[in-house]
């Protein structure tokens, strides 16, 4: 248990360059918030709902990080900071990153049946501060959901989301920048509020330009064998 104990302490200082040693990490609320949600977790699966409210209600006193004790956890989860609120039948992969006030929130289904109305979120999934993501939706493996985005739809694996609503930009679906992008947001591409539609519309326009030189060099493959046979 204690080796396990370690192992999550340094996954979290190879994301957080703060801390000094591990025992300063024990200090962080997310990491007290973590430990009391996997106690209240117990409780509610062993159908013990009241008690598990209470381990939760003392959590989000003492830590300013409410997680339902219905939501599902994975290894090593990160939250940097607090004030996060993550909703009962959310799914947490491992390796995930959440950064201070992001809401895992959820719909209110129509017919008054519960179910899965909260988010999934993949392995090494990373959520920018500020940021919302509603609803029963899947936030691909790999995918960073940028500061004060809101998310509503699915994210493909390795996207970059930012915006309200939120649009892939910036990296494409189904890549991946190497190494950790903290808050989710490369600092070239941070957007002033003020700006972020042209700034949105700029990563639109680039993306579009690298397509098009794409298909162009692409006919010019395929136009330049006909020619020599034609000559």
């Amino acid at each position: 248990m204690i080796l396990r104990l370690f192992a999550y302490l340094d996954s979290i200082k190879l994301r957080d360059p703060a801390p000094r040693s591990r025992w300063e990490i024990l200090t962080y609320p997310g990491v007290w918030a973590l430990g009391y949600h996997r106690v209240a977790h117990r409780l509610f699966k062993a159908r013990l709902f009241f008690l598990a409210r209470l381990v939760n209600h003392w959590s989000r006193m003492f830590t300013a990080i409410d997680i339902h004790p219905g939501a599902t956890i994975g290894r090593n989860f990160f939250i940097d900071h607090g004030f996060v609120v993550i909703g009962e039948t959310a799914e947490i992969g491992d390796n995930v990153t959440i950064y201070q006030c992001v809401t895992l929130g959820g719909t209110s289904p129509d017919n008054g049946v519960a179910g899965k109305r909260h988010p999934t979120l993949a392995e090494g999934v990373i959520i920018g501060s500020g940021a919302q993501v509603l609803g029963p939706i899947l936030v691909g493996k790999g995918a960073r959901v940028g500061a004060n985005a809101v998310v509503t739809k699915e994210v493909p694996e390795g996207a970059v989301m930012v915006g309200i609503p939120a649009r892939a930009t910036m990296v494409e679906g189904g890549q991946k920048e190497p190494g950790f992008l903290a808050y989710g947001t490369p600092c070239s591409d941070m957007f002033d509020p003020q700006t972020q539609k042209v700034e949105l519309l700029r990563c639109e326009l680039e993306t579009m330009r690298k397509r098009l030189d794409a298909l162009l060099a692409e006919k010019q493959d395929v136009d330049l064998p006909a020619a020599r046979d034609r000559a």
